[in-house]
């Protein structure tokens, strides 16, 4: 996904879209992130090595596949005749930073980004045999926590970079975990997160006659970076929040290692060709701490989360490999007015998954002063335990788990291009792909006896050992390319198809690691004195039962009529030329879901009784007992398929291509996107971070977390040349888009679903209507009482100032109901070349300088990003006698209620950065 300043650009999960590499696949099929490289941020792939990029949104031509999104497929550089390359250094650090965003002080912790590379290609035997290298690396070390500091004694929490934390709280824990444990939890500010990553791609060429040609390419990438601890499982986020700080060792290392190798055979007929691609790709990811084997444990205040330290609760023994195998051929036929092609693509993956959550075990308390007492000496003074969950192993001798998949897919099609006239063209086609799982995955036999329910209180019998059956999936397409007037200046092109993707393949694979046989698990709420806190991680370890079901567990099972995600896309465009060189474009596109993917659980009873009041939601049992229908699986994340969910896109564009040193374009686009969930790479997760009203089994259809509804973009490059000798290019980027969505949400367990900061907020046509629970809090060591009725004035007033608030009266917010403020931004890059006279050849030193975020440093308050003060503005506290919810709306360390629903941002992103770089091109 391009990144400009540090924030996405795209509105679409790029796990739906196909990646290739001059045309073959280059994906992460696993799905834990969008691209190769992706969880550690390190491009797969260096763009000295890229000749260019080809974007397809709406191609119907059937030959491009695997995707719903967008197919994009990187065309790599091949060596010539002649010998030609180029090196380069890039350089940014805290040096080249803005200080003020907004007139608030950005105070930088020390950080660095060298980048550096070369690529070097020429002939081996001139007209014969020719190569390309390239070779690139990176080294970073930002600054950590988002810019989020803790409180101390003289700071306001209202400062933008200033959380709730207290530094004194912070500081006394550390003292004391390592004085009672020997247990260091590292820092919590001023350190940062490393990223390291070296890539090298290799190709040949090789003419075997003029009419047959032979490519070999090898791509390698070894990357590493530091990544903040994840919030799944977290009562609103461990850190990374004006809420919340954790100690750097509760954060992880991620690695992303790949080794590809890649052939492509071209054959010229007389009239006719044939393109063959085969190769194998082995991703080697996995992860791992910085600190001590340690249980997770994390403090709340308030019913959110306040301190986290201890082992990541996704790292402990997180390995992945996969393997891909790929062929494809394509035969083309050109007869008359006809190009006739067709061709069969088969690819074949195995991933091998340890992946064990909570290994080591999670400890949730209310407070800072829960823990401590559950640390003493004294059993009578252990508190109630908020929460305790942790996975253990299930085989002989406590072996790790490693699940096994084994998928392919063949697909086959057949298209013809048609001219129909000198101006239409046609092409029409057809493709058909078959996925198939080989049967990896483990029977529980004991699971076979379990009746459990669906999202309408149905009965449900599930298999753990039956992955999805064999269904084909059938993808035909017609698009027309109409030039209107036969002179190339107003092209009509349009057409309408289906287009499927592959899944993310981690969705399959949960049902072979979580079956109940490998693993077993606990997840209990609200005890006291059954799991009192201990360093030991293997003190709660379950008795394995090996080759049987463990004595608790939780499964992953997918729907046997589980298809691939697929859908129909149409759109019509038109492109005119325009007076003064001008092209105009615009292009409307529209995506009806044929088959997306849905998360319910299994294991949850239907809701049998609803909150009293004028928020009505159904209510669950609040507890494992009320909840499971069978009380020893901890949860079923059953994966099924859904034609819920479309999209649309409207973009409109004009651009003037290079002339006289100047091209310059300026484009609009309009997007929306809808369903029933986004789904992440962890199936359980899935489910209980998607945001509900009547529960997460009944999701209502809603914007999508990737929806991204407006955004302008302008460029303009302008070039002067200094006679023979030198040139300068100024190049203006600017782009101005809507800051995302978010969801207004109650802190804690609403709807007794035992899930936390998932129940959307309900909005009282007056705050009256609803019940605020008295409180008391220190300000200035002094006690405050905090009255239902100044909580429901606050809260009046909250809605009030809200727009989308004000508007959902009397109803309930919507999952991703909030669209953000638009956010301008320009960068402007300078590139001054000096040309070098070498062995008759021109080379040229080039220095150039990238400032990110100009416009901040022309004035401080522009390109400043606006903070979210407090999605879920209402704790929710317990049910009356009455059946109504008791909330409370809490105040900050000065005792004042949230006032608005943003504050001004005062990050590293908020301020100009300056990038400085040399390059040297021959050739």
């Amino acid at each position: 996904t391009p990144q400009a300043n540090g924030r996405s650009i795209s509105g679409a999960d790029s796990r739906f879209n196909n990646f290739t590499l001059d045309g073959s696949i280059f994906n992460n099929s696993f799905g834990l992130s969008d691209l190769p490289g992706g969880l550690t941020n390190s491009t797969p792939i260096s763009l000295d090595a890229i000749e260019q990029i080809q974007i397809n949104v709406a191609p119907y031509d059937v030959r491009e596949s695997g995707f719903t999104g967008a197919g994009i497929n990187a065309v790599t550089r091949s060596g010539t005749n002649e010998f030609s390359g180029s090196a380069f250094i890039n350089v940014r650090n805290q040096s080249f930073v803005g200080s003020k965003a907004n007139d608030a002080d950005v105070v930088t912790a020390n950080f660095d980004v060298t980048q550096y590379g070369f690529r070097l290609g020429g002939p081996i035997i001139k007209e014969k045999l020719f190569f390309f290298v390239n070779g690139e690396s990176e080294r970073r070390d930002d600054p950590a926590n988002s810019g989020f500091v803790a409180l101390r004694p003289g700071q306001n929490d209202t400062d933008p970079n200033v959380t709730r934390v207290l530094a004194s709280d912070l500081d006394a824990l550390k003292s004391f975990l390592i004085q009672k444990y020997n247990f260091d939890p590292g820092g919590y500010e001023n350190f940062g997160l490393q990223t390291r990553s070296d890539k090298i791609l290799v190709r040949v060429d090789y003419n075997l006659s003029h009419k047959s040609k032979l490519s070999l390419r090898y791509n390698y990438l070894k990357s590493s970076r530091d990544v903040p601890a994840n919030n799944s499982g977290s009562f609103s986020g461990r850190a990374g929040n004006a809420f919340a700080i954790n100690f750097s060792y509760n954060n992880c290392v991620t690695n992303n290692d790949i080794n590809s190798f890649i052939a492509e055979h071209n054959f010229i007929g007389s009239n006719w060709s044939n393109k063959i691609i085969a190769g194998f790709t082995a991703n080697r990811d996995g992860r791992k701490s910085r600190g001590d084997i340690f249980p997770l444990v994390d403090i709340l205040q308030g019913g959110r989360n306040y301190i986290a330290f201890g082992y990541e609760p996704f790292t402990p023994n997180n390995t992945v490999n996969t393997d891909t195998w790929q062929f494809r051929n394509d035969f083309t036929y050109y007869s008359g007015k006809h190009t006739l092609t067709a061709g069969i693509n088969f690819e074949a993956f195995e991933f091998r998954n340890t992946f064990t959550p909570m290994f080591y075990g999670q400890f949730v308390y209310n407070s800072l002063a829960d823990f401590y007492a559950d640390t003493d000496a004294d059993p009578s003074n252990d508190p109630t335990l908020r929460r305790y969950q942790k996975t253990t192993s299930n085989l002989a001798n406590s072996a790790l788990p490693t699940a096994v998949s084994n998928a392919s897919q063949t697909g086959i099609y057949l298209q013809d291009e048609i001219q129909v006239s000198d101006k239409l063209k046609v092409t029409a086609g057809v493709r058909a792909d078959l996925p198939l799982f080989k049967n990896t995955a483990l029977n529980n036999a004991e699971v076979a006896g379990f009746t459990f329910k669906d999202e309408f209180g149905k009965d449900l019998k599930v298999n753990t050992s039956r992955l999805p059956d064999a269904n084909i999936l059938f993808s035909p397409r017609i698009g027309f390319n109409f030039n209107v007037f036969g002179d190339n200046k107003t092209q009509l092109r349009g057409g309408t198809g289906v287009f499927s993707g592959r899944p993310a393949f981690v969705w399959i694979n949960n049902q072979s690691l979580f079956n109940g046989i490998l693993t077993g698990s606990v997840f209990e709420d609200n005890t006291k004195g059954k799991y009192p806190f201990s360093p030991d991680v293997d003190k709660y370890n379950l008795t394995p039962n090996p080759g049987a079901a463990a004595p608790s567990y939780n499964l992953t099972i997918v729907d046997p009529s589980f298809r691939f995600p697929t859908t129909w896309r149409t759109n019509i465009a038109i492109d005119q030329e325009l007076p003064f060189g001008l092209i105009a474009t615009a292009e409307l596109i529209y995506n009806k879901g044929i088959s997306n993917p849905a998360y319910i659980n299994a294991n949850l009873n239907p809701s049998t009784k609803t909150l009293s009041g004028p928020d009505t939601r159904p209510l669950y049992g609040f507890t494992n007992a009320a909840n499971r229908v069978v009380g020893k699986v901890t949860d079923v994340s059953y994966l099924k398929s859904t034609n819920v969910g479309s999209g649309m896109s409207a973009t409109f564009k004009v651009e003037k291509p290079f002339e006289n040193g100047l091209n310059y374009m300026v484009a609009y686009n309009f997007g929306q996107t809808r369903d029933l969930i986004s789904a992440g790479p962890l199936s359980f997760q899935s489910w209980s971070d998607n945001l509900s009203v009547r529960g997460n089994n009944l999701p209502d259809i809603a914007f999508s977390n990737n929806d991204l509804r407006h955004r302008v973009i302008a460029a303009a490059s302008y070039k002067i040349e200094y006679l023979d000798i030198a040139s300068t290019q100024f190049s203006l980027f600017f782009q101005m888009q809507n800051q995302g969505r978010f969801s207004y949400r109650v802190n804690g367990d609403l709807n007794g679903d035992q899930q936390t900061a998932n129940d959307l907020l309900f909005v009282p046509n007056k705050a009256s209507d609803i019940i605020f629970e008295q409180y008391t809090v220190k300000v200035n060591n002094v006690d405050q009482v905090i009255t239902p009725e100044m909580q429901a004035t606050a809260f009046d007033k909250f809605i009030d100032q809200d727009e989308y608030l004000s508007s959902r009266r009397g109803g309930y917010a919507e999952r991703n109901g909030v669209l953000m403020p638009m956010l301008a931004s320009i960068d402007l890059s300078i590139v001054q070349e000096f040309y070098i006279k070498v062995g008759g050849n021109k080379n040229a030193l080039q220095v150039r300088a990238d400032i990110f975020n100009f416009g901040n440093m022309i004035n401080n308050s522009w390109g400043v990003s606006d903070r979210i003060v407090n999605f879920s503005p209402l704790t929710f506290r317990s049910i009356n006698t009455a059946g109504q919810p008791v909330y409370r709306m809490p105040v900050d360390a000065s005792g004042n209620f949230q006032a608005s629903t943003y504050v001004k941002s005062a990050n590293l992103v908020d301020v100009w950065q300056a990038q400085l770089g040399v390059r040297y091109i021959f050739n």
